[in-house]
């Protein structure tokens, strides 16, 4: 893995980080680790392509290199989804909560790049959540979580690790990813 790079988004619910993740995978042919969730699939999502979809049961067998319980579901990757991501890519992209980018900064020190997505406006996020199809229901708890309040601002244990991407607007964010790509 010393050859290759890491990057890891991270940031509030709505923030884009799987744009900007998708925008790696088509721009720059970055490799997308799957990560692991007990959540059932939102609309067309695929198991083994947008996420290995698993039981609390097969989810509890995991070698697991981070995870995290949402409301009713929990998130989870390995280290086995990395290399996969590795073995056809020079860059890998990963989407985690600000806990997951904390325990991959902690772990895997400077072989991990981590990037912020900053969203201000919560209601901004609101509507992105809806326009992806979440349910309203879920959507009021997501916002109401501790973890959503974690995941609005940098964490003091990022603050000196992560790149801040501001994604108010998509072009601005566009080419604040392009010149992290090419520098």
């Amino acid at each position: 893995m010393a050859d290759k790079k890491l990057i890891v988004i991270t940031g509030a619910t709505g923030s884009g980080k799987t744009s900007i993740r998708d925008y790696l995978v088509e721009k720059y042919h970055a490799g997308k680790i799957i990560t692991h969730t007990t959540r059932k699939p939102r609309g067309k999502e695929q198991n083994n392509v947008d996420y290995y979809f698993e039981t609390d049961e097969s989810f509890a067998k995991l070698h697991l290199l981070e995870h995290v319980k949402y409301v009713t579901a929990q998130y989870g990757s390995s280290m086995e989804g990395i290399n996969k991501a590795f073995e056809n890519h020079d860059v890998a992209v990963i989407v985690l909560d600000t806990k997951g980018a904390i325990t991959y900064a902690r772990k895997l020190k400077d072989q991990a790049e981590i990037w912020f997505i900053k969203v201000d406006d919560p209601d901004t996020l609101r509507q992105r959540m809806q326009k992806r199809g979440d349910e309203s229901q879920r959507i009021e708890k997501r916002l109401a979580s501790d973890e959503f309040m974690r995941d609005m601002h940098l964490p003091d244990e990022l603050k000196n690790v992560a790149t801040v991407i501001d994604n108010n607007d998509w072009q601005v964010a566009q080419k604040q990813v392009d010149n992290l790509m090419t520098k």
